[in-house]
């Protein structure tokens, strides 16, 4: 993780996009990008979504504030759960059964209930469960030329 104080200062220079990549255990690679805002600490860095593209089901609401949480500083979800109790790893979590990238690294061969729900996942509302191998996240400009 770079951290979320010096991403919140990289995109207050300018619009970005966010790309998530995940690869399942199959060796599957699917993507998914979002136009994005972030908050600053004020806020618990709100992360707000809208879908731009990708090979992969949203799993992540559009256009709701999500509250960066973890196990000591539990955000707000949309069940009033405390997702980082019960799947660690700090994440904007909206409902914990949705996505969890920061979750333990959790091999198939663990496939109890319990470990999984702690692993890397992503679970689009009306679709598969993806156990993760590995995840990848980045920003970069709407505007490549600033790079120039």
């Amino acid at each position: 993780w770079l951290g979320l104080k010096k991403i919140y200062s990289i995109t207050q220079q300018g619009n970005y996009l966010l790309r998530i990549e995940l690869q399942d255990w199959r060796g599957n690679r699917r993507h998914i990008e979002y136009s994005f805002s972030l908050g600053g600490p004020s806020t618990n860095f709100t992360l707000q979504l809208s879908r731009m593209s990708g090979s992969i089901p949203n799993a992540l609401p559009e256009h709701a504030q999500l509250r960066f949480s973890t196990a000591d500083r539990a955000g707000d979800t949309a069940s009033g759960s405390s997702c980082p109790q019960s799947h660690p790893g700090g994440w904007w979590h909206s409902e914990c059964e949705e996505t969890n990238l920061n979750g333990k690294y959790v091999t198939p061969r663990s496939r109890g209930r319990l470990d999984r729900g702690k692993g890397l996942y992503w679970k689009p509302k009306k679709g598969r469960y993806y156990l993760l191998k590995s995840t990848k996240i980045m920003i970069h400009p709407t505007d490549l030329k600033s790079f120039d």
